[in-house]
């Protein structure tokens, strides 16, 4: 059967081509549960076969295990590097916080370590509201360009959850300097406050990335973690609508998916992967998109369930202990 590849985006100015769906490798640092060595690898294979181009991880992620596990399973493809476009972090760790320059410049040499690679396209200021706003624009990013001019990266990128710390930073620095926005939770069914920031994020011709379409857990079947920070009510939305969604014969997960895929100027929609189903899964949801649109009816009624609790988000910092 011939693979009908996923639909390519272009990343602000990067000149990178992202796929629409991206695969975070969070899962992979066994984070949500043990993934063996073997599954890890069938995913990365699984995702690139369908189309899949952009992986995203962290050393935060299993404590460097995430790191680890996807360079094994990028590795295991046996393609040109410039086949994949790699992102991961620096800036938070198992041990905590330290967005310092010197510290974020041994990040690069251990990660690449880890991963494999010579380079990575795309390193990334992990959650950046716990560290100090002054310090990414003065040191962390001033140390990352250096990054850049010794080839070790190729392009610069912060990542968060509150969406006022992306225009403090990007009004702070030289056009031009941070290349990539990696926001989440802010661009779902529940929440889609990313919206509002797109103009000017495009103005500032910075790429956009948008993770955790499901919300976190909230928009699943199985509902969220125990210690996801969501209110009460909010996540009680969620629930009504996943079981409204099942009546119908319905996802909630796929429709959520298929929600945060349909703004084109989000370059790409991460999402967590541990195994080839979870992997088809999420092609698929773009696939049918691509062919058959989105649901509107379901979704209406499920944007009528949610109205109460709509854009309601959380404090950073609750975080899983």
């Amino acid at each position: 059967m011939a693979v009908s590849k996923l639909e390519l985006r272009a990343l602000g100015n990067t000149g990178l081509k992202l796929s629409t769906v991206g695969f975070g490798a969070s899962p992979l640092g066994s984070v949500f549960g043990p993934v063996s060595e073997s599954d890890a690898v069938a995913s990365v294979r699984e995702a690139f076969r369908l189309g899949i181009n952009f992986f995203d991880t962290s050393p935060y992620y299993g404590a460097t295990l995430s790191e680890k596990m996807l360079g094994k399973g990028l590795k295991a493809l046996g393609v040109p590097r410039n086949e994949y476009i790699v992102s991961t972090k620096c800036g938070r760790y198992r041990e905590g916080f330290d967005f310092g320059a010197e510290r974020v410049t041994e990040s690069i040499d251990e990660s690449l370590e880890r991963l494999q690679l010579d380079y990575v396209d795309i390193f990334q200021c992990h959650d950046i509201e716990f560290g100090s706003l002054g310090q990414i624009v003065n040191e962390t990013i001033p140390a990352l360009q250096k990054l850049k001019e010794a080839g070790k990266i190729r392009f610069i990128g912060i990542t968060g959850l509150p969406l006022d710390i992306f225009t403090y930073v990007l009004d702070r620095v030289p056009p031009g300097t941070v290349d990539v926005v990696l926001s989440y939770c802010h661009y779902s069914i529940n929440d889609s406050t990313l919206e509002d920031l797109l103009p000017y994020l495009k103005t500032k011709g910075v790429g956009v990335i948008s993770a955790s379409p499901l919300a976190m857990g909230l928009l699943t079947e199985f509902g969220p973690p125990e210690w996801h920070p969501a209110s009460p009510e909010l996540k009680s939305a969620c629930q009504d609508a996943a079981v409204y969604c099942k009546e119908k014969g319905k996802n909630i997960s796929k429709l959520a998916m298929q929600y945060s895929l349909s703004n084109k100027d989000i370059s790409s929609v991460l999402v967590g992967m541990n195994s080839v189903k979870q992997v088809e899964e999420n092609v698929a949801a773009a696939t049918e998109l691509a062919l058959f649109g989105k649901d509107h009816e379901t979704l209406a009624e499920v944007e009528a369930i949610l109205k109460p609790v709509k854009n309601q988000t959380w404090p950073s910092g609750i975080q899983r202990s």
